[in-house]
């Protein structure tokens, strides 16, 4: 009797050194694919791109660097004006990317402001046809001044175009002209100085001047 419980005591040893090594050789090999398993009963559904041991299907692209060229330009102002939200409102009423007033955009062919906000594209041209339009309006005070010291600020041609947007081209010809004396604050209490001196040094020379530009519908796709 004594032998009979002997050897059938080694049955639950041999049965669960079998499982053991089975289940430690399938907790093993789910680590293999990137799991910590504290248990067996795994039902999990991951992407293929979430599991850290495989490799990506594609290298990550670069972000171009815009530098000081137009699109950098364009890019960190409209990044300052509403940190590139198409759809923004502020409290006072200026819209899009580059914050605009309706009169501005009335000025400059624009008088559907939902389809203004609601198109990306139509605000890029619209970007540019505003720069375009102070860029004749002032193109004898960037002549004259460009490289000049004023409050302390060097005098660049796209320091004067970004001014423009948050001033007008009036308000920086006094600025220019009285030689910062005649000062201008936004609402916010940004000033002439300030996007003078943030934007300073871009290439703006994709800019044409253009006296009393409008925007092209036909050619939005071309801007």
């Amino acid at each position: 009797m004594s032998k009979k419980i002997v050897k059938l005591s080694w049955l639950p040893v041999v049965a669960g050194s079998l499982f053991f090594s089975f289940s430690t050789k399938k907790a093993a090999d789910l680590e293999i694919e990137g799991f910590t398993t504290p248990h067996l009963e795994l039902n999990y559904t991951v992407s293929v791109d979430a599991l850290p041991l495989k490799a990506s299907k594609a290298p990550a692209k670069a972000l171009p660097k815009l530098g000081k060229s137009y699109t950098g330009f364009k890019e960190a102002i409209g990044f300052k004006e509403s940190r590139g939200d198409y759809s923004s409102i502020n409290e006072y009423g200026y819209m899009g990317k580059y914050q605009f007033g309706k009169g501005t955009l009335n000025l400059l062919g624009v008088y559907n402001t939902q389809e203004f906000l609601e198109s990306p594209e139509l605000q890029e041209a619209t970007f540019y046809t505003n720069a375009s339009r102070n860029k004749w309006i002032l193109i004898r005070d960037i002549k004259r001044f460009s490289g000049k010291t004023i409050n302390g600020v060097e005098v660049t041609e796209s320091g004067i175009l970004a001014a423009a947007h948050l001033a007008g081209p009036g308000s920086v010809k006094k600025y220019l002209r009285s030689y910062g004396a005649q000062m201008f604050n936004d609402a916010f209490g940004t000033s002439i100085k300030y996007y003078m001196k943030r934007f300073a040094g871009y290439d703006t020379s994709f800019i044409e001047p253009v006296k009393n530009p409008r925007v092209d519908f036909s050619k939005l796709s071309k801007i």
